[in-house]
Formats: structure tokens, sequence, C-alpha cells
């Protein structure tokens, strides 16, 4: 009997900045016989994935063609017997469109073919009501497939360390739940049950959220502490001992070279996107309107993340970068030094 967390043959659909790490986790951690067809809109994300490493990642030519060819050879057995053993197809692309157009595509989607048994884990961060259209159009054209939510937080330094969370759209007494945990846990750290379809993208608009919030928050808090005389260094010490102790400080702060790896020591290069932000903290605010939440810092944030997103300073850069859209001093370093 073939076991539950043996994947021969997985699919991977989305190879940006999130999926390529993702992908390859997966490569160095599934075992040495089990293959991974991929495919991107870019094709030269795809020849980079297979030259890397080579004879284990294939290349797709379609979001259908990776579902064709993720079928194992006991697939038709398994179609008549009840199993937690089933093909895995993984996605991770930007917004909502696309994916509609990687499961919805009539031509090229991964619904435009047969996906009986197949698990089918989404792990892009999109608005719920997308999600939602999927998810009921493979339980009505293929009942024997599963879709999944699994939205991830962690920003691209997590996807490359392998350390980023998962928030599953499913109850704890899911039947595939085990495989899913496992799976996950290969490409990152913590998976959270979030208890149904699309919670798990609820948990993380609402994550995204707050993450927008204290980025700013903490930008203009560096900002007047500098501002009065105080190295940002010690900012963070203070800020890190107190009740103002959070993640964004920690480990992403917005201030230059306070942090070594956080993405605004390199130049805000690396990192999760300010228009990506922007996408999300839309999503949220559009969510809390429509579950009736009082947000009295919504329209403020999504202001900010839009000024920066469509700031050319700003721009394409990690979203802590909202430092810099804010008057953050980022050459502070040799005045300190110098002092």
């Amino acid at each position: 009997m073939t076991h539950s967390h043996e994947f021969k043959k997985l699919g991977f659909i989305g190879l940006g900045a999130m999926g390529k790490p993702m992908l390859s986790h997966l490569a160095n951690k599934l075992p040495e016989e089990s293959r991974i067809w991929v495919y991107d809109v870019v094709e030269q994300m795809v020849d980079d994935a297979c030259a890397e490493f080579p004879g284990r990642v294939l290349k797709a030519k379609s979001a259908k063609d990776v579902a064709q060819q993720v079928v194992s050879l006991d697939a038709i057995v398994r179609k008549w017997q009840l199993t937690t053993c089933q093909d895995t197809v993984v996605s991770m692309v930007p917004e909502g469109a696309h994916v509609r157009s990687v499961y919805l595509d009539p031509q090229n989607g991964v619904c435009s073919t047969d996906i009986s048994n197949k698990l089918l884990i989404d792990c892009s961060t999109i608005d719920t009501a997308t999600s939602l259209a999927v998810k009921d159009h493979v339980a009505a054209e293929f009942p024997s497939a599963s879709f999944y939510d699994s939205p991830v937080s962690g920003g691209v330094v997590g996807a490359i360390k392998g350390t980023i969370a998962f928030f599953l759209g499913c109850a704890e007494s899911d039947p595939n739940l085990e495989r899913l945990t496992y799976l996950m846990g290969l490409m990152g750290g913590q998976v959270i049950p979030c208890g149904g379809p699309s919670l798990g993208l609820a948990a993380k608009l609402s994550n995204n959220y707050l993450s927008g919030i204290i980025a700013i928050a903490c930008s203009e808090a560096f900002d007047m502490g500098m501002r009065s005389g105080l190295d940002p260094r010690t900012l963070a010490k203070v800020y890190a001992a107190g009740t103002a102790q959070n993640t964004i400080c920690d480990k992403f702060c917005p201030v230059p070279h306070v942090y070594p790896e956080a993405p605004s020591s390199g130049g805000w290069k690396q990192g999760f996107k300010v228009q990506l932000m922007r996408k999300d903290f839309g999503l949220a605010v559009d969510m809390a309107k429509r579950v009736g939440s009082r947000n009295v810092l919504g329209d403020v944030g999504l202001q900010t993340y839009d000024g920066a997103a469509n700031d050319p300073r700003c721009r394409d850069l990690d979203s802590r970068v909202v430092y810099r859209y804010l008057g953050g001093q980022e050459d502070w370093q040799p005045k300190s030094n110098g002092a």
C-alpha cells in the first residue's frame, strides 16, 4: 500500500519570489524518486528551475499540463477506493485573477482536465470570494477532488529559510490534514488549520492588515525617536524590552542597518513588495467592510500603501519601504559612527 506521505508526482504552479524558494525546498526534501512538474507564465523561470534540479523538476506547458502530468500509476485503482493518498498540485500566484486563470481557464486551466482524486492547494493571498468560487467549481465538477486555501506568512526571507507559516483553510478533523501538514512542513514551519474553506485567507488578510499597520507605526515611531536624537539601535532595544515589542521591529526593521537581515538593510530589494502589501491591505479593508468590522486605521493605512506603491522611490521594493515614503532618515549610520 502506498504511504499517505509519499509524493511521487507533484505539481507546482507559480515561481515568483515566494514560489521559487518553496519549490526548491520541495525539490531538496522530497524522496529521491519524486518528480515535480512546474509551470509559470514566465518560461525562463521554469527553465531555470529545471536546470537547477535536472531530472527532478520537469517542465509543463500549462496549468492543465501540470494536472495531466501529476497522475500516479495507481491513480485508476485509487479512483475507486477511499484513500488519503492523492496526486497533489500546489499554486502560488499573485492575485485572484491569476488563480481563476490557473484553475478555471476553459482551455488551459487545471480544471479543464480530469482532476478526480487530486489535492489542490492554493497558497496565494487573494480575496475569499475567488477562492470559494474555485472550491465550489471543483466540488461540483470533481467531487472526489479537494481544494484548499493555504496562504503563507513570513515573507521572501522566510520562504528562503523555510520558516514561513501556512494558514490552512480546513478543519482539524479534515481527513487530508496530516498529508497537507506534512507537505507544507517541507516548505515552512508552522501549519495552522483555520477551520474551513476560505478561513485561511480570512486569517491571512487579518494578519497582513495588522502587519501593515505595525510597519507604518514602527516607521513613525523610529522616525520621531531618531529626530529627537536617539540611535535607532537603542530604540530597537527599547521596543524589544517594552510593550511595543513586535516582529516587524525585531526581524523586518524598516530602518536600514538596525537588523542586518532585514530587507531594509539591503536597500529593500528583497522582501514583500509594497504593491503586494497594498493589494492585501485593500483586500483586508474590503473584508472588514463586508463583515461589518469598524477599522478606524483602514482607510489611512490603505492611502499610505497606495501612495508608496505608486512612488517611484518605493515601487517594487519591500513593503517596509514605507519608512522611506514617510520621510525616515536612511543615512543615519555614518553620523552615529562619527558621533
